[in-house]
């Protein structure tokens, strides 16, 4: 398959995958005799699986880290795993830092007139204020 196929096939841009080729999360794409990449099922297989491990958050870094471990062989299927299981902290450590944040978010709406519009109100004043003070000098 060639490049523009396997981009509209799983929906990824030829750049992103030249990029994953380059950095090495897919094995270097087989090449026709004049040089053009002809995916073949081993490399759709590969994008299949970094594909299915960004869309479950784990960062390309890792996935590097990933991918050398697997080049080892099955002796390194506990570090792989240990891997995926840090990006799972990691990721759980930003949903309950965006849950804070919409929690934040909700007691402001909730409580908009009684607080953020006083302190709207308030800043407003110390800028009329200070705007006052300069023209009178």
């Amino acid at each position: 398959m060639t490049i523009a196929e396997v981009s509209k096939k799983y929906e990824m841009t030829p750049d992103t995958l030249r990029y994953y080729e380059r950095i090495g999360l897919i094995p270097p794409v087989p090449r026709t005799k004049s040089g053009i990449r002809d995916y073949d099922e081993e490399s759709c297989r590969w994008i299949e699986m970094m594909k299915c491990m960004r869309k479950s958050g784990v960062q390309i870094e890792a996935l590097i880290e990933y991918v050398a471990l697997f080049d080892q062989g099955d002796s390194t299927a506990d570090a792989r795993k240990a891997i995926l299981i840090e990006q799972r902290n990691q990721l759980m450590k930003r949903m309950e830092d965006m849950q804070a944040s919409l929690d934040r978010l909700n007691h402001k709406i909730q409580h908009y007139e009684q607080g953020v519009i006083v302190a709207e109100r308030d800043l407003q004043q110390l800028r009329e204020s200070k705007q006052d003070k300069s023209t009178a000098e």
